[in-house]
């Protein structure tokens, strides 16, 4: 029988635990929200369990497995499977994920940012089936890139290749990064600046038809809202698409001096925003590059969907 490969999505508020096989289909998943207040190492038997819950009722044996991979966003040592920082748990600096878990299992576990994971699955199993070269850009809650080159993923010298998020492509404004620069791409154009770029429009006097109720924590502000007020043709929600649109065709720009790939593949929940945000995305990449690009070059939207994340760090184990 061919082996399963195991995927565990770290996220902030959400961990996803599944089993894939070599086609990259979802065997069987476990979502939890149990993680969120845990210390590393209370996450760390957490996820083992689950992982053995699922060997167990699929009546497998660990040996069935490929190996365990797992994403998480951040910055990750990757050749000694240490999390530097993360934003998104608590605590975990300079945590030994890897390790950790390897504990509780005698087959192969292996950790890299939920970027590079996202890309590798999409190199392995998604559009990007048939390249030896692509980037993969993800757009939620902060921005990151995950880089294929020769059919590898390309992590630099610490692992941390791929911070497109971090590179900074307005430096002239009020916006500061979760990383303290102002004027990143994640800063302009990720999830995480939405309520302030409304409030920064409403302030200068456009009118929005989204029903904000008064005592809404303008905080809470998401790409869901935005994307009602897109579907309502609201002028505020479109402004801050396009505007988003437009950093993120900029940063998509960068990349293509950078390393030229035939393909970036767009991920993540900001790009539920649709034709309208894609459009406008190409239409400023084209606009900069201009006569530049002399070999076809594609952007599209990943076909992996929601489970990302899961499938891709499942797809690690393949590298």
């Amino acid at each position: 029988m061919e082996k399963l490969l195991c995927g565990v999505d770290i996220g902030g508020t959400k961990c996803a635990i599944a089993l894939v096989n070599t086609e990259g289909k979802i065997i069987d998943k476990i979502n939890t929200c149990a993680h969120v207040n845990l210390n590393e190492d209370g996450l760390v038997k957490l996820v083992a369990e689950q992982i053995k819950e699922l060997i167990q009722r699929n009546q497998l044996q660990e040996t069935d497995l490929q190996g365990i991979g797992m994403g998480c966003a951040g910055h990750i040592r990757f050749r000694d499977g240490v999390i530097i920082t993360t934003s998104n748990l608590k605590g975990f600096k300079n945590y030994p994920l890897r390790d950790a878990m390897q504990k509780y299992f005698k087959i192969p576990v292996i950790l890299d940012n939920d970027a590079n994971a996202q890309a590798f699955g999409a190199y392995k199993f998604g559009a990007g089936k048939g390249y030896d070269d692509m980037v993969f850009l993800t757009i939620s809650t902060g921005i990151g890139a995950g880089i294929v080159i020769n059919k590898k993923l390309f992590r630099g010298a610490t692992g941390t290749a791929g911070e497109v998020g971090h590179t900074i492509v307005e430096p002239h404004t009020e916006l500061t990064c979760t990383c303290g620069n102002k004027g990143c791409l994640m800063a302009m154009a990720c999830g995480m600046a939405l309520p302030f770029l409304y409030q920064k429009k409403i302030k200068e006097g456009k009118k929005s038809k989204l029903n904000i109720p008064p005592h809404f924590d303008i905080s809470k502000l998401s790409g869901q809202y935005l994307k009602k007020g897109l579907d309502m043709d609201d002028p505020v929600s479109k402004e801050i698409i396009s505007d988003s649109a437009y950093y993120v065709g900029l940063g998509i720009y960068n990349i293509f001096q950078t390393l030229n790939p035939p393909l970036i593949v767009l991920g993540g929940g900001l790009t539920n925003w649709g034709d309208f945000y894609l459009g406008k995305i190409k239409a400023t990449f084209y606009e900069l590059a201009r006569d530049m690009i002399f070999d076809p070059i594609k952007i599209v939207i990943s076909n992996i969907g929601a489970d990302a994340g899961v499938i891709g760090a499942a797809a690690l184990t393949l590298e």
